[in-house]
């Protein structure tokens, strides 16, 4: 016969591998799906445009996101997070990217949002660059399952350009 701890043990390492095997079914069913989010911003104003004493650009701007994420969540998604960025380009360097928002969305119910807002996070560039400069808002989200693998993906929302003159 077996003794108390030998079965104890034995129960314990298949439970586990039970545990594993459903766990690693779980990631696996996420790939198989393909989320379809959608998104649209639009810059109402510009609330100031200003060079500051030290000689960077910042930017304050109103905003109407509105995004549909629902397609991210399935029954195994725990929460995702998301922000918006400015992205550009200067002499200096080929990507400057700038949060502009961020929030977490901790279920599907809230994944439909449109939120009027001015930038959570201050728009400053290092340098003079921002006149008249052109550049793309893209959301970003990551999914974060109750298990497997993170993942992450984004939209690019192109066709914004900062003024030329400061206000």
């Amino acid at each position: 016969m077996h003794s108390f701890g030998y079965r104890a043990n034995a129960l314990v390492t298949f439970a586990a591998t039970i545990l594993a095997i459903i766990c690693g079914l779980a990631s696996f069913s996420d790939t198989l799906k393909s989320p379809s989010p959608t998104a649209q911003v639009q810059v109402l104003s510009i609330n100031w445009f200003q060079n500051q004493p030290n000689g960077n650009d910042e930017v304050s701007m109103t905003l109407n996101i509105s995004a549909d994420l629902q397609s991210l969540f399935t029954w195994n998604t725990k929460q995702v997070f998301v922000f918006l960025a400015a992205e550009y380009e200067t002499p200096k360097n080929s990507l400057n990217q700038i949060s502009l928002w961020d929030s977490i969305i901790p279920s599907k119910d809230s994944a439909k949002f449109r939120i009027h807002t001015s930038n959570k996070y201050r728009f400053v560039d290092q340098g003079s660059n921002l006149r008249g400069k052109e550049f793309n808002l893209t959301l970003h989200w990551h999914v974060m399952p109750k298990t497997g693998k993170m993942f992450a993906n984004k939209l690019v929302m192109s066709g914004y350009r900062l003024p030329q003159e400061y206000r």
